[in-house]
């Protein structure tokens, strides 16, 4: 794999964990905030899948990162500061 398509591989996941982030974050807002039981079970349900999910993406960008590259490391704290994790 080149290393424009890696960068490329590389930005599309920090895209995509970015978009979690802010969802996760519009449905914390929402927890615990309806009288209804079920909903605040959905919100709970779907607050922790986004969780996971933004695991699971920065799992995969850290096996994507190139091994023993300073560049790499600063690259993808500089990603997830952006993101807030």
């Amino acid at each position: 794999m080149n290393d424009d398509h890696a960068r490329g591989r590389r930005d599309g996941l920090r895209l995509a964990l970015a978009v979690l982030a802010a969802e996760e974050a519009k449905w914390a807002a929402l927890l615990g905030e309806s009288r209804s039981w079920r909903t605040n079970r959905e919100r709970e349900v779907r607050h922790k899948a986004l969780q996971v999910a933004q695991k699971r993406i920065h799992t995969l960008l850290n096996r994507l990162a190139p091994q023993g590259s300073d560049a790499a490391d600063r690259e993808v704290a500089a990603a997830l500061e952006k993101a807030g994790l």
